[in-house]
């Protein structure tokens, strides 16, 4: 028992710090790290801060300019942007991470278990898998968010089924690449159950590209949830969300252009700050990669 622990390529705490080393060495990721902790800061925050009530409507100040009243100006109903902005971060952040989620908590399993023993379960597991592979994401997750109704929960759920293929395929490579390794046939010699053996040698050593691909999967499905959002499926009115927001301010890009260009903006900011970080994660945790 004790040499197989020593032998299996379990991360030490040396090599995390190397991988530390390397990400803070690229400029993209750490700009892409700020990026993100700045609006999960602000969507933390939000019931903190001293900005007016997301939701409160005001006749006298339909669709201003920018102001120092209103800094980036009010929409159709007189709602402050700014505010709705902040709150919108919330459901945007929380659907992106949440939906990715139950991804990787349904997909990884899956995939282990197709990976690991081969045979019948790996061809049943892999025709479904291909099967959903085979219809387009966003479509997948619109059928999926129209047939279990519109709400911020029901458009995560959507989202995170949609992506779950990508994790089973994922995870099962992996896995077939790491369950011919010497410590994992060690560990099969000495009698270790599957379980011990797929929990404790074979999941710890291919958890890294899965964090790499659930990185660049959270930008994917905010992206998902705004345009659920935007066709009515994800976040009800008058809860803010940026889609919701860009859905409303379709109808008035001439008379109040600034109603679509901050939540425009802020999705693809939070966009490239994941995939940043995703590309800084993929080089850190490379081991290939001195």
């Amino acid at each position: 028992m004790t040499v197989i622990e020593q032998t299996a390529p379990i991360p030490e705490p040396r090599q995390k710090s190397r991988a530390w080393r390397k990400m803070r060495a690229n400029r993209g990721s750490m700009a892409g790290l700020f990026i993100i902790a700045f609006f999960a800061v602000l969507a933390v925050a939000a019931p903190l801060l001293p900005i007016p009530d997301p939701v409160a409507t005001s006749w006298s100040a339909l669709r201003k300019a920018p102001s120092a009243a209103h800094w980036l100006g009010t929409d159709d109903l007189g709602r402050d942007i700014l505010s709705r902005m902040i709150w919108g971060a919330r459901a945007s952040l929380m659907a992106g991470v949440i939906s990715v989620a139950i991804a990787v908590a349904i997909g990884v399993p899956f995939g282990l278990l197709s990976g690991y023993f081969g045979g019948w379960i790996d061809q049943v597991i892999q025709r479904i898998t291909e099967a959903l592979l085979a219809m387009p994401f966003l479509i997948t997750a619109i059928a999926l968010a129209a047939f279990l109704g519109p709400s911020l929960m029901n458009a995560m759920i959507a989202i995170g089924l949609s992506a779950m293929p990508i994790f089973v395929r994922l995870t099962r490579g992996q896995v077939l690449a790491v369950k011919t390794e010497d410590y994992v046939e060690g560990a099969r010699s000495i009698g270790l159950g599957h379980f011990d053996i797929m929990s404790r040698y074979i999941l710890p050593n291919v958890f890294a590209p899965i964090i790499v691909q659930a990185t660049l999967t959270v930008a994917t499905a905010i992206i998902a949830e705004a345009s659920l959002s935007f066709l009515g499926l994800g976040q009800q009115a008058p809860a803010p969300s940026w889609g919701s927001m860009l859905n409303v301010a379709k109808n008035f890009l001439s008379q109040a252009p600034w109603m679509a260009m901050w939540p425009g903006l802020a999705i693809f900011l939070v966009v490239i700050g994941f995939n940043l970080l995703g590309d800084g994660l993929r080089d850190a945790l490379d081991p290939r990669e001195a």
